[in-house]
């Protein structure tokens, strides 16, 4: 892309979409993401002559030109195939993953009875991508997550950038009208820590392919500084 800061001689790992947590072979746990803002920076990482790796959560989303594709449905699935991928230069975390996935799969389809009024779905935690990440013997040059947040962005985002020992988060508030989950347009906050202090730097709103290239130069300015 003319203008932009290269990308040549770097692994980029990004992962994109939701998780689908199986309960049955009919029904699961999903969210809404689409994956759009994940497709849009391996895309925007891939025209900047990076050589990027797209781990994707199952979206209805033509593959970027010049980047590989690795598809998986849930968390325990995006967490193997990204661990399988370092070491690299730079990991971004832009998939809505899972935070809890059913105990059992249930191998047939459950089947509602004559005066059950309700069922019980008990939930276990997934494994965390970012945080085994960002404390792997082989951890990435920087390792940026994102919080898709409906309130409180700041502060909750902060402690998932402390709590995860990530270089940067990128935030955003969810259902907004015309931003995050489904829409074509976004709008990011960028917190990290330099020499002890707080840091931010307001994005968008703009389009989600615009915002991928901005956010790209920044996290291009923290790996060099």
């Amino acid at each position: 892309m003319t203008g932009a800061a290269s990308l040549s001689g770097l692994r980029i790992v990004v992962s994109a979409g939701p998780t689908f947590e199986d309960i049955d072979p009919v029904r699961f746990i999903g969210n809404r993401s689409s994956g759009k803002m994940g497709f849009a920076i391996a895309a925007a990482a891939a025209r900047r002559g990076g050589e990027a790796t797209l781990v994707a959560g199952p979206v209805a989303l033509e593959t970027p030109i010049g980047v590989e594709r690795i598809d998986v449905r849930s968390a325990a699935q995006m967490h193997a195939a990204v661990l399988a991928l370092l070491p690299c230069d730079l990991y971004i975390g832009a998939a809505a993953v899972a935070d809890f996935t059913p105990q059992q799969f249930a191998s047939s389809k459950i089947k509602k009875r004559a005066g059950e009024t309700g069922l019980t779905l008990e939930l276990v935690r997934t494994r965390d991508i970012l945080a085994d990440i960002a404390t792997h013997a082989r951890r990435p040059r920087m390792v940026v997550g994102f919080a898709a947040e409906t309130d409180t962005v700041e502060s909750y985002a902060r402690a998932k950038l402390a709590d995860k020992h990530l270089d940067l988060i990128a935030a955003n508030r969810v259902g907004v009208e015309g931003a995050g989950f489904e829409s074509d347009h976004n709008a990011l906050t960028l917190y990290w820590r330099q020499d002890g202090r707080d840091c931010a730097r307001a994005l968008g709103p703009a389009p989600k392919q615009q915002l991928a290239e901005a956010l790209l130069d920044v996290i291009l300015e923290r790996m060099t500084a």
